[in-house]
């Protein structure tokens, strides 16, 4: 995998005070279109504990983005959980692609035996989904799991009838995530499907994350740590949740995934594969040493970040960061 583009920036007054001594900018390609990317960018910061990464999308307000941002604070200035485990299970993740492709990335994906299918994406049909979902099947076998990530996309008539017939390309689906934007959705939706239900945008984007398990809408969390303001905001919304947890990636580089490994191995229990196998779609990473999954499990680490050498980020995108990182520091 080769190298990101990275720049030095200017520490702001405001994040010198709270112990970072070093900010950078990233830029790094993505391998297939996700999440209507491309191209991932944003920024790694650094204190005495070493390397966090705040990383909001484009689509994110400055408010928002400050959970972003304390969440880089979070990794870069204070020790980290101790474990309860050594190895983290992963599920390889399934863009927008072809029945082909797909089953190539289980192949390549490190012994992984759950695959995140990507579905109900503007670029494809529920037919599509359903042939990609088919085709993860044939790669895994019987003894793998496949879950669907619908990103909120469904209206409730919408997602009973296309879980069904995923389920049904699936040979038995592990849960669906996220078929419709809202907690009341949800909660109409498990109530009418036999596949677990998981909510993502109804925890990380919802001023109550924990209003889901309240509801009855879900049986699985995800939790996202830079979204949810870092690891220690992360465990207590699992610990108010009480519901079985999964921990992914926000398209994190391997700095960011690292943290999230360190989410996932202090969990007092893990009982689903987690999400944090991404670096794979991405073409190039902020460090020489990423973090890829071997027998479908990455080892818990801190990472490092690799010194800015010879590429450099555009300076337009600096300078927009530079700008959106003043605006963020003020939501601090």
């Amino acid at each position: 995998m080769k190298s990101a583009a990275l720049t030095h920036v200017q520490v702001p007054e405001a994040l010198r005070r709270r112990g970072i001594d070093e900010v950078l900018v990233f830029q790094a390609g993505l391998r297939h279109r996700f999440r209507r990317i491309e191209v991932r960018d944003g920024l790694l910061l650094h204190g005495e504990q070493g390397w966090g990464e705040c990383s909001p999308f484009w689509d994110y307000g400055a408010t928002e983005s400050a959970s972003w941002l304390h969440a880089g604070l979070e990794a870069a200035t204070r020790p980290l959980p101790a474990p309860v485990r050594d190895l983290v299970e992963v599920n390889v993740t399934i863009p927008v692609v072809s029945p082909t492709q797909a089953r190539r990335l289980i192949a390549a994906s490190g012994g992984c035996m759950t695959a995140k299918v990507k579905v109900a994406d503007p670029g494809s049909d529920l037919r599509q989904d359903c042939a990609r979902v088919a085709a993860a099947r044939a790669e895994l076998g019987p003894e793998g799991r496949i879950r669907v990530d619908a990103n909120a996309a469904w209206s409730v008539d919408e997602a009973v009838a296309a879980v069904i017939e995923l389920d049904a390309a699936a040979e038995g689906l592990e849960y669906v995530e996220q078929p419709c934007p809202s907690v009341e959705e949800l909660a109409r939706v498990r109530r009418r499907i036999t596949v677990p239900v998981a909510a993502d945008e109804s925890v990380r984007r919802a001023d109550d994350p924990v209003a889901v398990a309240r509801a009855g809408a879900a049986d699985i969390v995800i939790v996202k740590a830079q979204p949810l303001g870092g690891v220690a905001r992360a465990l207590d919304v699992v610990d108010r949740a009480g519901l079985d947890a999964v921990v992914s990636s926000a398209l994190d580089t391997s700095v960011g995934l690292g943290i999230g490994t360190a989410l996932a191995a202090s969990l007092p229990r893990l009982g689903h594969a987690c999400g944090l196998a991404t670096i794979e779609l991405f073409t190039g990473d902020v460090t020489t040493s990423p973090l890829l999954p071997e027998g479908g499990a990455l080892v818990p680490r801190r990472v490092e970040a690799d010194q800015p050498v010879h590429q450099d980020v555009p300076r337009a995108l600096v300078d927009r960061w530079v700008e959106r990182l003043t605006a963020i520091c003020h939501e601090l």
